[in-house]
């Protein structure tokens, strides 16, 4: 039986692994398209994204409220020690599945489901937060992807109305630039959202330790996420940038500049109401709503298609590993 410090110390490294694996994961959502469109080096791209994920993850703690107390009843499940460790093995699991496949899943929709799978087990159907989950979640699952198409469309739009008297070489070498811009933001708000999904976890496993009296964020907490989360980025998820700034749709500094600014703007406003959305659903469907104001056979809707399946199936996949990483643990004796 391992003792009460070690056995969080070690749900505290698993966490920030998770961090890592979600940063290397989701480094594609902030330059995938700045990537493909060559505006800068995949080595340059990966550096700026690093440091603005970084500075993001202090924007606030919204979205670390919601994970640490709108998603299980914490009071429900302080009696479960184990119960933070076996949702973070059922969310990495899931992200290094998805990585290895090459598929932009969801690891925040990781990290949710398997929370909800451990604590299922633990507590019940009734240790869940239902209505949160239905506010702050569900909700957000259909709403963010939905904003990320129009708004990268309508974008998209609008620029090509706007410019629709200028040579496409000057187009270009404006948006080349712009793009970096678009791209920074981007990173901004990818940090601001996912970054705190760890700090979320990381808080409730203190507060089921008995180490803080609340669900407030600390600040080492704050700042350990973020390195973690700084970290990943740096070392990229090459495959998934393929998926992202290739096989979808043939992009120019013009669309990404659009998709990225659409996408950055839904996960912002998801940010500032505490909704811990998917990144990457939002960037895929702007990528896809940029394209579809171009012409819809411009889309390889067959990609698209592999993407949502993975999409749906994210969250009760992982809240499964995660409830048989819970059994498990429970088997070889390391439960409480």
């Amino acid at each position: 039986m391992l003792d009460v410090p070690l056995l969080l110390v070690a749900i505290v490294a698993v966490a920030l692994f998770f961090d890592y694996t979600n940063g290397a994961h989701d480094s594609a959502n902030a330059i995938a398209t700045i990537v493909s469109t060559k505006v800068l080096s995949p080595k340059v791209a990966v550096i700026m994204a690093a440091l603005l994920n970084f500075a993001g993850a202090f924007m606030g703690d919204q979205v670390a409220k919601t994970i640490s107390s709108g998603i299980v009843n914490a009071d429900m499940v302080s009696g479960s020690q184990t119960l933070v460790l076996a949702a973070l093995l059922g969310a990495i699991f899931w992200n290094v599945l998805t990585w290895y496949l090459g598929l932009p899943s969801s690891s925040s929709h990781a990290l949710i489901g398997g929370l909800m799978g451990s604590a299922v087990c633990y507590g019940g159907f009734d240790a869940l937060n239902y209505m949160s989950i239905a506010k702050k979640v569900i909700l957000p699952l259909v709403l963010s992807p939905m904003g990320g198409f129009f708004g990268g469309y309508l974008i998209m739009v609008l620029l090509t109305w706007m410019f629709r008297n200028h040579k496409p070489r000057k187009v270009n070498g404006l948006f080349r630039k712009l793009q970096i811009v678009s791209s920074g933001f981007m990173a901004v708000s990818h940090g601001q959202n996912d970054a705190q999904k760890t700090m979320g976890i990381i808080t409730l496993a203190l507060f089921i330790f008995h180490m803080i009296p609340g669900t407030e964020i600390p600040l080492w907490v704050k700042i350990a996420c973020a390195l973690a989360m700084g970290l990943g980025t740096a070392t990229g998820g090459w495959k998934i940038v393929k998926t992202m700034g290739h096989k979808i749709f043939k992009l120019e500094p013009i669309h990404g500049c659009a998709a990225e600014t659409a996408a950055a703007i839904v996960i912002t406003g998801a940010s500032h109401f505490g909704a811990p959305i998917s990144t990457t659903h939002v960037i895929s469907t702007s990528v896809l709503g940029v394209g579809a104001s171009k012409r819809l056979s411009a889309v390889r809707w067959g990609v698209a298609g592999s993407m949502v399946m993975a999409w749906i199936i994210t969250i009760p996949a992982s809240a499964m590993v995660a409830a048989l990483s819970f059994y498990a643990l429970k088997f070889i004796g390391v439960i409480h």
